[in-house]
């Protein structure tokens, strides 16, 4: 039959896999560095993933291809957050192993050992390894960084103003979203950044979620649900610098769509490292 169907510009494509989380049915991924349709059945030709790619590689087309199949394809997603398939090069599932540098005087600042020590005056090292998928992002990186112990006294006090904070959980109803500054954090945000609770956190109801592993329509769902009810402010998305979890802005924009309502909006992009990397 003749239909509507994602076209990828191999030229253009960089393989920056922002794609990837725009595709509700898990059609695109990146294989060999490059944006790929797995399966036409799994395309259902409604261009989704169209304003994710900065690049503009991808578009419709009109042309002879298998129909939209769904069962399929809530199949394959299902199989796909079931950790069932692999995830075809998505650039978020690179490892990463942040440790602290040894600071201890007996050591000297020399480390003795075999090649993979690390030696001299440097304060970072990088073992850069690529995943079978040749996914440009997809290095893995050790972080070393000085200990800074910090004492009890000094201990920064917690933000955090309600109960429960998982979007999964929380009421749209509950009073503290009512006419609020709304923070929509990734899960892995908190982890990576040291300041999360007095740079973003501080004076915000709060919602977090992963937009890789989870529901996302039923994210899209619930917060549809809280932007309609409660009159925010604004909201503030903080997700981390990994291609998937972009995931996460794309679905409060979703929401926003969904609820007919406009929010301000701010995007804080953590990298891996801990620091903010836009905002």
């Amino acid at each position: 039959m003749k239909r509507l169907i994602i076209k990828i510009d191999e030229e253009k494509c960089t393989g920056c896999g922002l794609c990837v989380p725009g595709c509700a049915e898990g059609a695109l991924q990146i294989i060999d560095g490059k944006a790929r349709l797995v399966n036409e059945i799994f395309c259902d030709g409604l261009g989704a993933c169209l304003g994710e790619c900065p690049e503009g590689a991808l578009t419709l087309e009109e042309r002879e291809a298998l129909p939209f199949d769904e069962a399929a394809t809530e199949a394959h997603v299902a199989k796909m957050k079931a950790g069932q398939t692999p995830s075809f090069g998505c650039p978020s599932t690179r490892e990463r192993v942040l440790q602290p540098r040894h600071s201890h005087p007996h050591h000297g600042g020399h480390q003795h050992g075999g090649p993979h020590h690390h030696h001299g005056g440097h304060d970072h090292k990088e073992a850069e390894g690529t995943l079978p998928c040749g996914c440009p992002s997809s290095s893995e990186r050790v972080l070393q960084r000085p200990v800074a112990p910090v004492a009890a006294s000094t201990a920064t006090p917690s933000q955090l103003g309600q109960w429960p904070v998982q979007l999964t959980l929380v009421s749209p109803q509950a009073p503290f979203f009512r006419e609020s500054d709304l923070l929509v954090a990734a899960d892995c945000v908190p982890f990576a950044y040291a300041d999360f609770h007095q740079d973003l956190l501080i004076g915000r109801s709060l919602v977090v979620g992963c937009p890789k592993l989870d529901n996302a329509q039923a994210y899209v769902n619930k917060l549809a649900e809280i932007i309609a009810r409660n009159n925010l402010k604004s909201i503030t998305v903080a997700h981390m610098e990994v291609p998937c979890c972009f995931g996460m802005m794309q679905i409060v924009r979703a929401a926003m769509q969904q609820a007919g309502m406009t929010v301000p909006v701010k995007d804080v992009t953590i990298g891996v490292d801990g620091t903010i990397k836009t905002r």
